[in-house]
């Protein structure tokens, strides 16, 4: 339970004829998630409509980071820096990008997998919600992983299923296959979660690298001629400013009035997630999710050497400094007070 500061009183109240437990002994841990966190606040998430809605039933829009790939840049998610962002950049969401290939999951599922249970329980001791990234980018059919994604997704839903601070990204990019591909996949995997989790809002990747499938000449219209066949579930959309102008930001803005989305990546570089960044575009997209309460996660929380990661390099490896803007790039001192503008999350 979530206690408040000062005085509080725990009460054990009978339910039965036979009276109430026999209660010895009562411990109160410190260090635990805070009642004030988002994860706390909002609690147990649900699709409610075109939006993303708390336990009291209200839209809201997470805001957060997303790590670049564990297989590369674990050293970048430590105690210290999951405290900043949680604490100095007052982020909400924290997305766990597990590549299949490229040298990840499929190489050693076991370590894996631990590794994402582990960041799980962290990011939900300091109040985060976690975004649990299916990262298949290469080859771009979801199905070449679908028998990996049934153990991966069984395995992390059974343990962290009572949770209440989860999202599943079932699929990060697909690309070079068609809507009706991607459906069919998502139509497979779904129900296989939700045997462990009935609860949990799962995140479906879309055509042309999760542009609504507007990177291969299409829109969202053939989603919403032909849904995912599932409930509880968002659509996601990524975008990266100096390369996706306002074909995107129109599609964007479109596609949420019919369906729920959530940019589960997103840059003010171009594509590559490199180059110059375009603050001005990227802040009509910032400005656009806030209207319409589309949550959204940042590429990258590492120190890569390229301009979308937000650590100047060398600083994981160093192990911080983590906190203000020192040990930022000009991406990450311009998204983290992106980050930090106040939250609302309605109670009532």
């Amino acid at each position: 339970m979530n206690l408040k500061a000062g005085a509080n009183t725990v009460r054990a109240t009978a339910t039965t004829a036979d009276g109430g437990p026999n209660v010895d002994h009562v411990s109160v841990a410190t260090g635990g998630q805070s009642a004030d966190t988002p994860a706390a606040v909002n609690g147990q998430l649900r699709v409610c409509g075109t939006k993303l809605c708390n336990q009291y039933g209200k839209p809201v829009q997470l805001r957060g980071m997303s790590s670049h790939g564990t297989q590369w840049y674990s050293q970048c998610l430590t105690g210290g820096s999951l405290d900043a962002l949680a604490r100095d950049w007052n982020a909400d969401v924290l997305r766990v990008s597990t590549y299949v290939q490229e040298g990840g999951y499929e190489t050693d599922p076991r370590r894996f997998t631990d590794l994402v249970h582990s960041l799980i329980e962290q990011a939900t001791a300091r109040g985060l919600y976690v975004i649990v990234d299916w990262h298949q980018l290469t080859p771009g059919d979801p199905h070449h992983n679908l028998s990996r994604a049934r153990t991966f997704f069984t395995e992390i839903a059974q343990r962290h299923g009572n949770k209440t601070n989860l999202l599943y990204e079932i699929a990060n990019e697909p690309n070079g296959v068609s809507w009706a591909n991607i459906k069919s996949y998502a139509e497979q995997l779904i129900p296989v979660i939700r045997r462990q989790d009935p609860e949990t809002p799962v995140l479906v990747g879309t055509r042309a690298w999760s542009s609504l499938g507007v990177s291969d000449g299409s829109d969202e219209n053939e989603i919403t001629a032909s849904p995912v066949n599932a409930t509880n579930i968002m659509y996601t959309f990524h975008f990266y400013a100096a390369s996706h102008r306002e074909e995107y930001l129109g599609t964007l803005s479109r596609a949420a009035d019919k369906l729920p989305v959530f940019v589960t990546e997103f840059g003010s570089q171009n594509s590559a997630g490199e180059g110059a960044n375009d603050f001005t575009m990227t802040k009509r997209y910032i400005d656009l999710m806030a209207a319409k309460k589309i949550s959204w996660v940042n590429w990258n929380f590492s120190d890569d050497e390229r301009s979308g990661a937000v650590f100047k390099p060398g600083t994981c490896h160093a192990n911080g400094p983590w906190t203000g803007t020192a040990p930022l790039k000009q991406a990450g001192v311009w998204i983290r007070d992106q980050i930090r503008t106040p939250d609302d999350f309605p109670t009532s």
